[in-house]
């Protein structure tokens, strides 16, 4: 038996959900394409889909501490600086620098729950 998916997506889970939703909202400039008001919220970006959910009250402790969380959102954008700026904006500037990989620039940054989030620019687009 061979295993197929049909789709794939990256989740979120926080138990500030309407702070999140928020900081996405501004952050892409879109509004979720699916929401469930305290529960789920989802964007549609461009090849992947990020939903964010609030855990059940039951599941919440293995939740909270998002420092645990080894996953990033990585996102490639076509000018680094622009797209630090427009964090900076939102009030969550990157804490550290710019830094050069063989594969071009990137900066970490983080949500309001802590979240990592790559922003990265290609050699090719540098």
């Amino acid at each position: 038996m061979v295993f197929q998916y049909t789709d794939a997506f990256v989740t979120i889970a926080t138990i500030n959900l309407e702070e999140l939703v928020c900081f996405y909202t501004n952050f892409f400039k879109q509004e979720p394409v699916k929401i469930i008001p305290n529960i789920y919220a989802e964007f549609q970006l461009s090849g992947v889909r990020l939903s964010i959910f609030k855990p059940k009250k039951s599941n919440e402790s293995e939740f909270i501490n998002s420092l645990k969380s080894k996953m990033s959102l990585c996102l490639e954008v076509s000018n680094l600086e622009d797209a630090i700026a427009h964090l900076s904006a939102l009030g969550y500037p990157p804490p550290g620098e710019i830094t050069t990989a063989s594969h071009g620039r990137e900066i970490s940054a983080y949500d309001p729950d802590g979240n990592r989030i790559i922003l990265h620019q290609s050699k090719m687009d540098s």
